[in-house]
């Protein structure tokens, strides 16, 4: 056998503590500790928005895994109407495709993929035998459940080698019984050893499966299937019913969702002999469908949250081996303030920052300072002092737009170039509070904000600025202030903001001509700041609980990150994914704070080798 020298080229080396830059792999003896330790990147299994339902509901059934599923039947507002809709994911989006024969809720679904599945029994209102399957276009009937029933989710396997596994049948009891599916006919097999129903199932094949969780009395007993009985295995952590699941391997899967006494957001993954609660979905939901082959990769669609009847057609995916950022403390500015002007094109080692306020509508600023990796000079003022400003472009090649100055919102623009402020052409509205993105002094995309009075109302107007005039194009869906935005002026992304009375957690994607609604951030928020392009970006702060969040953007959807040390609104950011810059901002209070963090998209942990 090779020994540690033989693989690393270095025999282990003793440290007073650990070394200053250990590399990944690298194994050392901490002689203060009195231990051996290794780094290892910091990885996360996590929930990430997706693309909803074209039809929201509950009671529903899925099939497939985390890039080829279907969603099928269940209930829909506003009356509890019963559905046939089926719904088809192609990994990005849902289509609406082939309707199921007969309207139901409260059925099982079983399949591999989005081309190939089988609805079983369910209520149409009355518990049905009736079962369908799937070729990719259309639904057949096919033969019926020996018993009648409904609360099948415990449903699993694919379209020619099902279970059917519980359920509540005729006369209403909650049965243990479990049928096995051949593609032509149903055979009934050994029972359950705890008759449930509304539980969830996980199998490819009627040969293997698992049958997890249930009511009426919540349970989280789980029983394994090896083709002719079941055996009692490790309960959940957290009984409950109605929950969904990657439904695809009975030895490696993960389960979501459901209720306890209440909505609940709680996942555990199962490894063959035991569950382990990981985080949670974004959005605590009950009688919601799911699919995914492994515990590795798994999709959450539809349920109901909150009150009776308030249904859904969110969608979110699991992801696991997502790679942890992190935050680090650096070189204070010289001047503490907030809702100043950036640098949002800049990066993580040249920025710059303009303007704003040291208390809320006093001490106004015209202070300007740049940042060179590592400390921040004081450079020419802004010719106005302001605060609320929208800003765009780099730490060479800057714009300063709107705002409000004493005596009132302002259209005033103002252009760097490198060493000081020129006035220019003023933006057509007035506003503060906007979005901005882009390139330099010469490229700009302003949207959003709050005017043309302080007081409102909030705005979706748009303008692009060539580098002479600005001129006003489409809207924002959303009218909203204080967005956060990434990108350049003909490929943006707006997130976020005030939208009064409330605040919202709505994205919308600029394509040079017009805004797209597209997948939402997982927490509403305003005064956030954002970093990074339209297919790469950081949203950054809030203003309120939880300050210090961070979220990144793919292309597709959000996925919560690595928290600032120091939470904070009103800041500024900037660079990318992989290294930015957040700094200025203001806390309750409030508190105008000159902290500056660097961000790097990776990060690594120190683990101990135990030696018991």
């Amino acid at each position: 056998m090779a020994d540690y020298k033989e693989v690393r080229g270095t025999k282990i080396r003793d440290y007073t503590t650990n070394p200053d830059n250990p590399i990944e792999g690298q194994v050392w003896y901490n002689e203060t500790d009195n231990v051996a330790k290794y780094e290892i990147p910091n990885v996360v299994s996590s929930w990430r928005t997706q693309n909803s339902l074209n039809t929201a509901r509950d009671f529903t059934a899925g099939a497939g895994t985390a890039t080829s599923a279907l969603c099928f039947g269940g209930l829909k507002p506003p009356s509890e109407t019963l559905m046939n809709e089926n719904e088809s994911w192609n990994g990005t989006s849902w289509t609406e495709v082939g309707d199921l024969n007969t309207a139901r809720q409260d059925l099982g679904g079983a399949g591999a993929d989005n081309t190939a599945a089988i609805a079983i029994g369910g209520g149409t209102p009355d518990k049905t035998a009736n079962n369908e399957t799937w070729n990719g276009s259309a639904w057949t009937e096919v033969a019926d459940l020996n018993t009648t029933r409904r609360g099948t989710e415990q449903s699993t396997g694919i379209v020619t080698s099902a279970l059917c596994m519980g359920g509540d049948q005729d006369p209403p009891s909650t049965s243990a019984l479990n049928e096995s599916w051949n593609g032509s006919a149903w055979t009934e097999v050994a029972d359950l050893n705890t008759g449930r129903c509304r539980g969830t199932g996980s199998g490819a094949s009627n040969a293997a499966a698992l049958c997890i969780g249930g009511g009426p009395s919540v349970t989280g007993a789980t029983e394994s299937w090896n083709g002719s009985a079941f055996s009692e295995v490790a309960d959940l952590n957290t009984a409950r019913q109605r929950l969904g699941a990657a439904s695809n391997t009975y030895t490696d899967t993960v389960v979501f969702g459901g209720t306890t006494s209440t909505e609940v957001a709680v996942t555990e993954t199962w490894n063959g002999t035991a569950w382990t609660e990981t985080n949670d979905l974004n959005t605590a939901r009950t009688e919601l469908g799911g699919s995914g082959a492994t515990s590795a990769s798994a999709l959450a669609f539809a349920g109901q949250t909150g009150s009776p009847n308030v249904r859904t057609g969110a969608t979110e995916e699991w992801a696991t081996n997502i790679s942890v950022g992190a935050w680090t403390t650096d070189t204070a500015l010289n001047l503490g303030r907030f809702s100043a002007a950036g640098s949002p094109a800049g990066t993580s080692t040249a920025s710059l920052l303009a303007g704003g306020q040291i208390n809320p509508g006093a001490n106004v600023q015209n202070a300007t300072e740049s940042w060179n990796g590592s400390s921040w000079t004081e450079l020419n003022d802004l010719n106005t002092a302001r605060y609320d400003l929208g800003s765009a472009g780099s730490y060479t090649s800057s714009l300063a737009f709107g705002g409000e100055k004493p005596g009132g919102v302002v259209g005033l623009v103002e252009s760097w170039n490198g060493s000081s402020w020129t006035e220019i052409t003023d933006v057509n509205e007035s506003s503060q509070q906007p979005g901005g993105v882009g390139a330099s002094n010469s490229s700009a995309l302003k949207f959003g904000g709050n005017g043309p009075t302080s007081s409102g109302p909030v705005r979706g107007y748009t303008e692009v600025w060539n580098g002479s005039t600005w001129t006003e194009v489409n809207d924002l869906n959303d009218a909203r202030a204080y967005p956060g935005g990434a990108g350049i002026v003909t490929s943006a992304l707006a997130f976020g903001g005030a939208d009064f009375p409330g605040i919202t957690a709505n994205t919308e994607s600029w394509n040079g001509s017009s805004w797209t609604e597209v997948n939402n951030m997982n927490t509403s928020r305003e005064g956030m700041r954002g970093a990074g392009t339209s297919a790469a970006a950081l949203s950054v702060g809030a203003n309120t609980s939880p300050q210090a969040i961070t979220e990144d953007w793919n292309g597709v959807s959000w996925q919560e990150n690595g928290d600032l040390n120091t939470g904070r609104a009103s800041a500024r950011a900037t660079g990318t994914t992989a290294s930015a810059l957040n700094y200025s901002g203001t806390q309750t209070g409030p508190q105008a704070m000159t902290d500056t963090e660097t961000w790097s998209g990776t990060s690594d942990l120190i683990k101990t080798i135990s030696t018991d």
